[in-house]
């Protein structure tokens, strides 16, 4: 019995260690499906799309000085040309794009 409820700790943790890796590569193929053709892959925004709507720098101070709160509010509703994310992702998809953009400075 014992051994049994040891085999089962092991691999919930097995499980979630793994997990997280899992998650954090989502996050960039997220990325690189939703915003990288604006952004860009390195988060500048140095693309021809980018470029035409104006988009954010990542990398800027003027984003560095936002709080994960205001990008998460961005990405959820929108602003000015950008499009809004609610119905298209949800709220952990948004939360886990915020902190692999935090990535890129």
């Amino acid at each position: 019995m014992k051994m049994k409820f040891a085999a089962i700790i092991i691999a919930g943790i097995l499980v979630v260690s793994l997990s997280a890796p899992v998650f954090a590569e989502d996050a960039a193929a997220l990325y690189k499906r939703k915003c990288a053709a604006c952004h860009g892959p390195d988060g500048r925004g140095d693309t021809a799309a980018g470029k035409k709507l104006g988009v954010k720098d990542f990398h800027s101070a003027e984003v560095a000085k936002m709080t994960d709160a205001q990008l998460i509010e961005i990405t959820t509703k929108g602003k000015e040309k950008m499009p809004g994310y609610d119905k298209k992702l949800t709220d952990d998809q948004i939360k886990e794009l915020v902190k692999f953009i935090r990535s890129l400075r």
